[in-house]
């Protein structure tokens, strides 16, 4: 009995069916031999070792047992962007999101901020009207700015934490290469300095006023000692070299701007064009990748995953 000819000479052997809805009859092994040079199969061939089986009407349903529990990192993931804010979500870069490339740069930031943070508080701290800090809290090591080639300096009483410090140096060094000299005029404020700022802008504005310009004490990104004010601290900065040259380099020496025009909802405050923060390379560049650049948005979402169960 001729079948098929065959280019190739194939051994198929022990292949066992099992058939949930077939008969008791039970196949245990299937073997033949087709011989390629005889271009055909004999009825004398090695043939089917015992009756097959046939099968009932209904399919057989083979399920597939594995353990697949979910990632627990990206179970996280998914808690902590459910609880942020409509305006958070309708901002945030999630088109296309590789999930796990997002917590793998994210734990990039994270561990980025615990060297340079040299055992103070964290880089990327939550402050703001709802997230505040201890009237006690002063940055470790302040470092006290003097007249340098560097950057100018607008005051006598300013002072930085060291890491600000450094990066604010290597930033102004960049800047004066592209001809462009950066003037520092406030940096870090004690919590009774800022009280006395916040009720001096009261007495001037108005309280609604003072809500919108001056930070409350113990609510200020300046007790970090972290951030800088930098120019005329007024909008007219916005169009100055330095402001301009700020705008498209800062982050990439991990500065940041605090408080962007049309995010006055958002951080509760109305736009800085002056007001930069220090928050290191890779928060920049995270946080401007997949936070629509707004410095609120990224630590809000750090500060949620820090403190998720």
């Amino acid at each position: 009995m001729k079948i098929q000819k065959f280019t190739a000479c194939l051994i198929v052997s022990a292949i066992a069916f099992s058939f949930a809805a077939c008969s008791k009859k039970e196949v245990r092994a299937v073997s033949f031999i087709v011989d390629a040079s005889a271009n055909n199969i004999s009825s004398e061939s090695p043939v089917i070792t015992e009756e097959i089986p046939v099968l009932t009407e209904e399919p057989v349903v083979v399920e597939i047992l594995a353990d697949a529990k979910p990632d627990p990192e990206i179970t996280k993931y998914n808690q902590v962007l459910e609880k942020m804010t409509a305006q958070f979500k309708a901002d945030f870069n999630k088109d296309g999101i590789a999930i796990s490339e997002f917590i793998s740069e994210l734990k990039d930031v994270l561990k980025e901020d615990d060297e340079i943070s040299s055992g103070d508080i964290s880089l990327l701290y939550l402050i703001d009207k709802t997230h505040k800090i201890g009237k006690n809290y002063e940055p470790k090591g302040l470092v006290k700015l003097v007249k340098n080639n560097d950057y100018i300096i607008n005051k006598n009483n300013l002072s930085l934490r060291p890491v600000a410090a450094d990066a604010l140096r290597v930033m102004a060094q960049a800047a004066k290469k592209d001809g462009v000299t950066l003037d520092v005029s406030s940096t870090y404020r004690s919590y009774q300095y800022q009280n006395d700022l916040f009720n001096y802008w009261v007495s001037v504005d108005g309280l609604e006023e003072a809500e919108r310009e001056s930070a409350r004490p113990g609510t200020s990104q300046h007790q970090l000692g972290v951030a800088i004010d930098f120019g005329s601290i007024s909008d007219a900065y916005d169009k100055t070299e330095s402001g301009q040259w700020m705008y498209k380099h800062a982050s990439e020496y991990g500065w940041s701007l605090s408080f962007p025009k049309g995010y006055e909802k958002v951080t509760g405050f109305k736009w800085e064009c002056w007001h930069f923060r220090y928050i290191g390379k890779k928060a920049a560049a995270f946080q401007k990748k997949y936070f629509n650049n707004v410095q609120q948005f990224m630590i809000e979402f750090v500060d949620a995953w820090k403190n998720a169960e």
